[in-house]
């Protein structure tokens, strides 16, 4: 695999083998885009909480993503539970978030909460996402089919 750059993004973009929708060149990093939350959140210390992002992504059979959050919420003790966002899927993102440190954390709507890195695989997938995340819209609870 290999991580696209700022350039590579724009590449994958303009040649549909990722979509970026709505997309910001503020977002753009060296190494990755930052999504941002679709709508306000205040965490309390101990806390998890579902956030979606603003942006539905496409990604095409040969591209892959890593989901990181933001340093700056790290460092005051927000922490992500992410998995990979595999070739094929399209939707937006829920993402698991939790509150370890010992402040309310309050994460505007809008604001950028965590970055994609975005791999190109050395051949497309035989066989590109289809799972039942596919489409995703909103906040999207899991459906491991458990209560």
């Amino acid at each position: 695999m290999t991580a696209l750059s700022d350039r590579g993004i724009l590449e994958a973009m303009a040649e549909g083998s990722l979509v970026i929708d709505p997309f910001s060149r503020e977002c753009l990093s060296p190494a990755g885009y930052d999504v941002r939350s679709n709508s306000p959140l205040s965490m309390q210390p101990g806390r998890q909480a579902l956030v979606h992002t603003v942006e539905r992504l496409e990604l095409g059979p040969a591209v892959c993503g890593e989901i990181f959050i933001r340093s700056s919420f790290a460092r005051e003790g927000v922490f992500g539970s992410f998995a990979i966002i595999d070739p094929g899927f399209k939707g937006q993102l829920t993402l698991s978030i939790a509150n370890f440190g010992e402040s309310i954390v309050e994460i505007s709507q809008g604001e950028r909460i965590a970055q994609v890195v975005f791999h190109r695989l050395s051949s497309p997938a035989d066989r590109p996402y289809s799972g039942r995340y596919q489409g995703s819209a909103g906040t999207v609870s899991s459906k491991r089919g458990f209560k």
